[in-house]
């Protein structure tokens, strides 16, 4: 037996944006109905960073990614998250591929963050806003135009040159107006990708009806939004362990501003038929991703499968039997 090498090229020539949301809608509805294996995420933590390992199980499919994120890699010419998936058969444990999953990462993100939309935010959603505009931003708009009929753009970032780098990205792929602006939250629906300890976004700034996609914040301390939103906001989190963990909610939950009891429900929960998403017009709602492993090991299936079918990749003997 053999296994299949795949590289950032390979995954990114064989994944499609619609393919990773179908995907990804479908592993939230197994996961809502309690039909996923998904341990807590592992962490190593570092000066300057850290390595997180997620293994996930679904529908026949099994895996774990091991990825980081270090800040500062820019300076070094480095992305800042750097994944690596193995996607094992579970009857056996036989590792049928080892792929890069740094691209996997990006669209399965952004994946959520368009299956959130499609349930939470109003089905007349044409104003949409991003608060930064590094790497995670593309796959974040790519996602949502797939689901949304896209009319404005606004983009903002500390960075005024990622801004205008993201602007131009979206006129390659809509005919919609985009621009970079500083009132990106006066908007249908945010996303916000920042890596902040801080709210970036204050309570006044966010209008009635808005839908937010929180994903910056994936480990302890870090926060987006001010915890008066929250408070204010149906809050509906991927996986509420690793919300309460290290999603947009931890430090509220660690102040003791917000309890766990405050929260909505899960994706999965409403994908699933479990929970109600959306039921007023003038709701604010808050999608708080943490990115879970069953996003990645699911897609991960879609590309091996591909893979399997299109003879793409290297195919390798690590074992001698």
């Amino acid at each position: 037996m053999e296994t299949i090498v795949l590289t950032y090229e390979d995954v990114k020539k064989l994944l499609t944006m619609k393919e990773t949301i179908k995907a990804v809608e479908r592993a939230f509805e197994l996961h809502g109905r309690g039909l996923t294996q998904m341990p807590p995420k592992v962490y190593l933590n570092f000066e300057k960073g850290d390595l997180r390992a997620m293994p996930a199980y679904l529908e026949g499919k099994a895996g774990i990614k091991w990825v980081n994120s270090h800040p500062e890699n820019p300076k070094k010419g480095l992305p800042t998250v750097m994944a690596v998936l193995i996607l094992n058969d579970p009857e056996t444990g036989f590792p049928l591929a080892i792929m890069d999953a740094t691209h996997i990462t990006n669209f399965r993100t952004g994946a959520g963050s368009a299956v959130a939309s499609k349930y939470l935010a109003r089905k007349d959603s044409k104003v949409f806003g991003f608060v930064g505009c590094g790497r995670q931003a593309y796959t974040q708009f790519l996602a949502l135009k797939e689901v949304f009929d896209i009319e404005l753009v606004k983009a903002n970032d500390v960075n005024e040159k990622n801004a205008k780098r993201f602007v131009e990205f979206c006129r390659n792929w809509t005919d919609a107006e985009i621009r970079p602006i500083e009132d990106v939250c006066d908007c249908d629906v945010l996303t916000t990708t920042t890596p902040s300890r801080k709210p970036v976004v204050k309570e006044e700034w966010i209008r009635e009806g808005t839908h937010v996609n929180a994903i910056g914040a994936d480990a302890p301390g870090k926060q987006e939004l001010d915890e008066k939103i929250l408070l204010k906001a149906k809050i509906v989190v991927d996986d509420l362990e690793q919300a309460m963990h290290g999603g947009e909610i931890n430090v509220a939950i660690s102040k003791g501003i917000l309890k766990p009891d405050q929260i909505h429900a899960s994706l999965g929960e409403i994908v699933a038929g479990l929970k109600v998403g959306r039921t007023d017009e003038k709701e604010i709602t808050i999608f708080d991703s943490t990115g879970l492993a069953i996003q990645d090991i699911a897609v991960a299936g879609v590309v091996y499968e591909k893979a399997v079918k299109e003879g793409k990749g290297l195919k390798i003997k690590l074992f001698e039997f």
